[in-house]
């Protein structure tokens, strides 16, 4: 049986956190051309007038890096995909390259490493082979998508079966 054929058991896809909507962004960007303006401002009324283009383009500066890092945290993904034969990885970066890894389930074992200070790592082990999954979540969500994959994990190795004669 194909990959494409065979039923998918579990999914989760992994997203980077974006607090701000288009709304949000918006009000971002009015107040800190509205503080830039009143900065400079107030600067050209004591006479130090070149401060304005420097405040235009520390605003614009600001502006743009957020609009990139927004427009690159949306490419950023994570797919996991547990099938029949295989568990699949499939991320794209925020360049938009995608990078494919497959495991064999049965053998796939996860640990969470708890690590003081910094945020958790999740890892799939299979054998010497480690891959590191839901590099783009917080703490709380890698202890979510811990226990989801590792129960899903679980019920594929240690499968519950209905045989109507036994009842």
């Amino acid at each position: 049986m194909s990959a494409q054929t065979d039923p998918i058991l579990f999914e989760a896809i992994c997203t980077p956190a974006r607090s701000l909507g288009r709304r949000g962004m918006w009000l971002v960007a009015g107040a800190v051309l509205a503080a830039s303006l009143l900065i400079g401002t107030v600067f050209a009324l004591f006479g130090a007038w070149p401060v304005l283009g420097f405040t235009g383009l520390e605003a614009a500066l600001v502006l743009g890096l957020m609009a990139l890092h927004r427009r690159w945290s949306a490419r950023s993904a994570e797919a996991l995909l547990l099938t029949e034969g295989r568990l699949l990885i499939r991320r794209t970066d925020a360049k938009g390259r995608q990078e494919e890894v497959a495991l064999d389930p049965y053998w796939a074992r996860l640990r969470l490493e708890e690590r003081p200070g910094r945020v958790s790592r999740l890892v799939l082990q299979q054998r010497q082979r480690e891959v590191e999954v839901g590099r783009l979540l917080g703490e709380e969500q890698k202890r979510d998508l811990a226990g989801a994959l590792q129960a899903a994990l679980r019920r594929y190795r240690e499968p519950a079966f209905d045989n109507p004669q036994l009842r």
